[in-house]
């Protein structure tokens, strides 16, 4: 790459940059809920479907999701994103058509197991991405931006599930669906560099990327950061979280289809509407926190207010399971959902703010993987729960006051958002 190639007047390079990351984050939440919206189509395909193994399924993706986490994030420091990010989304796209020849819980639970090793790549790349192309004051916003491709993504499947069952069957409809990341892997490959070596980069853009005092170049040992409770504040705030983003995802489809007797069809438009409505949390999570640093309050109070206000909005979700109208709970849902993504997006900032860039894959990873170890537990348990006791209402329990209780742990662990001392390593 030619770093002396002219560069052009004003640039948004980074913004076209969040775009790629936010694309790939719809692709990966397209492929991961394919299955949850065709839960009751398979369920009338196979006798052997029930609760408790359609639970084995989702948890075999967690549970690879998890230890795919433990190594993506310093997989991704070593390798860098460019490389990183494409083995990752070839590896993923292939697996997420391989749930379109699965017949038997085993074969399911290896088909979705391969999904989320593969796919775990993808939060540490992006976090990764954001905190080499935006100075931290744009950080979250770029980050609630390409996290909304996760309500996006999930938003698409009942359109594109419906579009492509009737001519192409289940099978194909994987097949199809997972084939997208192909397409994403050109655009990726002709558009990303480092910003310093981009050509179309101008200078007054790369002098706002690197605007933020220097920070340490040198890689990060991934074993270094372990030892720090920054990395365990954040993981454990992971932890009390992301098993509920889970829940939805998996669950929400199937629990509207059960509970008001929709066909599949019936189904989209209030599964669409649950997850338009939580897009907008999370770019609205983003640029409140943003907003918030631009009028003066500092870091750590404008990161955490605006995590405060997402999980009082979450506190509704609460009456959910007991109204008897649909569009009740897909509102109530909608509103939980784009608060977890607002809160989500100021979670992840959270590691570029505590972390030098070379080891915010790291971070990232360990917490998505241990947030994820938890979703594993979730997912059982919710299959036994709804299995045995045909009631939604624990589980709607935990998912409303899950937020206050991780802001409080997180605010004892890091009350000043510290950065992490890694002058020894």
């Amino acid at each position: 790459m030619n770093t002396d190639a002219p560069r052009p007047g004003q640039s948004r390079m980074r913004w076209a940059i969040c775009g790629l990351l936010f694309m790939a984050t719809v692709i990966a939440y397209i492929d991961r809920q394919a299955l949850g919206y065709l839960k009751t189509t398979l369920s009338h395909e196979f006798p052997w479907w029930s609760d408790i193994n359609y639970s084995y399924m989702t948890s075999a993706f967690q549970a690879a999701y998890a230890i795919g986490m433990f190594f993506a994030g310093g997989i991704t420091d070593r390798l860098g994103t460019r490389k990183a990010f494409s083995i990752a989304i070839v590896l993923w796209s292939l697996a997420a058509m391989c749930p379109g020849a699965a017949s038997t819980v085993v074969t399911f639970c290896i088909a979705m197991f391969l999904l989320g090793i593969c796919e775990a790549a993808n939060f540490p790349a992006c976090i990764k991405t954001v905190a080499e192309w935006f100075p931290k004051r744009e950080r979250a916003l770029a980050t609630g931006v390409f996290n909304t491709g996760a309500n996006v993504g999930a938003l698409l499947v009942p359109v594109a599930v419906t579009m492509l069952i009737g001519p192409l069957g289940w099978r194909l409809t994987f097949v199809a669906l997972g084939s997208s990341g192909f397409i994403w892997l050109i655009f990726w490959l002709i558009l990303y560099r480092q910003p310093e070596e981009h050509p179309w980069v101008s200078k007054p853009e790369l002098d706002l990327i690197l605007s933020d005092p220097p920070e340490r170049v040198k890689p990060v040992p991934w074993a270094a950061v372990f030892p720090h409770r920054q990395t365990w504040a954040f993981a454990v705030a992971k932890l009390l979280t992301d098993p509920i983003w889970w829940f939805y995802l998996f669950w929400l489809p199937g629990y509207l289809q059960t509970t008001f007797k929709l066909d599949i069809h019936e189904n989209r438009l209030p599964v669409v509407v649950a997850y338009a409505i939580s897009s907008i949390g999370s770019a609205g999570g983003g640029w409140l926190s943003g907003a918030m640093l631009e009028r003066g309050m500092s870091l750590n109070k404008a990161r955490k207010m605006t995590m405060l206000i997402c999980a009082l909005a979450v506190l509704p979700v609460l009456y959910a399971p007991f109204s008897t109208s649909l569009w009740v709970v897909v509102s109530l849902v909608g509103l939980a959902m784009a608060a977890h993504q607002g809160w989500s997006c100021n979670l992840f900032t959270l590691a570029s703010d505590m972390f030098p860039k070379p080891a915010v894959g790291s971070v990232t990873g360990i917490g998505g993987m241990v947030g994820s170890a938890a979703g594993v537990l979730f997912q059982l348990g919710t299959g036994r729960i709804v299995q045995l006791t045909h009631s939604y209402i624990p589980i709607f329990m935990v998912c409303g006051v899950a937020y206050v209780l991780a802001l409080v742990v997180l605010h004892a662990m890091v009350p000043k958002l510290e950065p992490a001392n890694l002058d020894r390593y």
